[in-house]
């Protein structure tokens, strides 16, 4: 495997990187503070091309790899997670699922402005009961007279309730199939929901320990309607078209966690430079400097793992375990990054206005988002044959 990034990747990273320091990062206090999407910065990361990278330009993409998509993430997310999830999951839970399954229609429909940044998408998967176990949805769709008619309630949906925001892609129960062993199971489908839509809640965003500057929320589906036609993909076909998203966003998301213990890194990195006591700088106390190389040493490992994930799903060679192993590694990472940090940061780094503060604060969430830790252990543990 090459790791070494060519020219076209490298100026992409630093016009992303030079675009987060001096657009997202003098704000990004402000908008945390304020907990709000800043949909000023959104309109340039869209004048950018950002998010269109990964999709062709027929449908109004960059025509960029997969790699280019994962290289704007971290540059983002080493000063604002907020910033870094939004385009992560606007292209890999809301404008992906239509580029894969979407009919021609679909796609002519909806991609030229979610790839323009000129609109974003949802994902509704998760419900009070049903996430890691997708199987365990109760959200009903019916098809009756050429309609679907949508009931249920979904949460923790990302780019629900943008100012932006025209289509969310929910997963719904519509009917029963028989399983491979021979028993009746729920049949999961996608469909999509242009919004605002009749019947459609959208309610007041969750007030999260981090991802301030995220759009969140709970939504609740009472007898909306949708043609037929909103189907996205084949009928019970959606359980299987989630997981195959999902090993594809785990591999953003990875690139996503990685900036984070990148941001941390470079944060620690500087203060023990120039923070002085007793006459001499932090950092030439061996266990400051430990500490920091350990840093060192875990972003590296994160980010040749989400390299290794991403490398494979370009090349069409199967990904799952890898992708779950860079989700699994750069989560961590950056959780305890983060923590040593805002060690290193002492008191200043207990300070919201400190941009360690906020990587401490968001970062927890990295070991849940797209797939808990505990499911990552558990599909790199099938992979290896130990578990059904």
């Amino acid at each position: 495997m090459n790791i070494e990034l060519d020219e076209e990747h490298l100026e992409l990273a630093a016009s992303v990187r030079d675009f987060a320091d001096n657009v997202v990062a003098p704000a990004s206090y402000q908008y945390d503070t304020e907990r709000r999407l800043p949909m000023e910065i959104i309109a340039q990361m869209g004048e950018m091309g950002l998010f269109g990278l990964p999709f062709p330009e027929e449908h109004g993409g960059q025509g960029k790899d997969y790699l280019s998509l994962c290289l704007a993430v971290e540059q983002l997310s080493r000063v604002d997670q907020s910033i870094g999830v939004t385009l992560e999951a606007g292209i890999g839970l809301g404008a992906m699922p239509v580029f894969r399954f979407g009919t021609d229609a679909q796609r002519e429909r909806y991609l030229p402005s979610l790839t323009a940044g000129r609109a974003l998408a949802a994902f509704g998967l998760t419900e009070r009961d049903a996430g890691s176990d997708a199987g365990a949805t109760q959200t009903r769709a019916e098809l009756t007279d050429g309609e679907w008619t949508i009931n249920g309630s979904k949460q923790f949906i990302t780019n629900s309730g943008t100012p932006i925001t025209n289509l969310i892609t929910v997963t719904a129960v519509t009917g029963t199939r028989i399983s491979s062993r021979g028993g009746e199971v729920p049949e999961l489908s996608s469909i999509l929901v242009p919004t605002p839509a009749e019947g459609l809640t959208v309610h007041p965003s969750y007030d999260k320990v981090g991802w301030h500057t995220s759009d969140t929320h709970p939504l609740t589906f009472d007898d909306v309607r949708v043609p037929e036609e909103n189907l996205l993909g084949e009928r019970g076909r959606g359980y299987a078209n989630f997981l195959s998203i999902l090993d594809e966003g785990r591999v953003a998301f990875a690139a996503l966690c990685t900036g984070a213990a990148q941001g941390c890194l470079e944060q620690a990195l500087a203060y023990a430079k120039t923070r002085n006591v007793f006459g001499t700088a932090i950092g030439s106390n061996q266990h400051i400097a430990f500490m920091i190389a350990r840093m060192e040493a875990r972003t590296h490992s994160a980010r040749m793992a989400y390299y290794h994930a991403c490398s494979l799903l370009m090349a069409g060679k199967p990904f799952k375990k890898e992708a779950s192993i860079a989700k699994l590694t750069a989560s961590e990472a950056a959780m305890q990054n983060a923590r040593d940090a805002s060690h290193i940061w002492g008191g200043y780094g207990f300070l919201n206005e400190n941009i360690v503060a906020r990587h401490y604060r968001d970062s927890k969430v990295l070991e849940v988002g797209e797939g808990t830790t505990e499911v990552q252990l558990m599909i790199i543990a099938r992979e290896l044959g130990l578990v059904e």
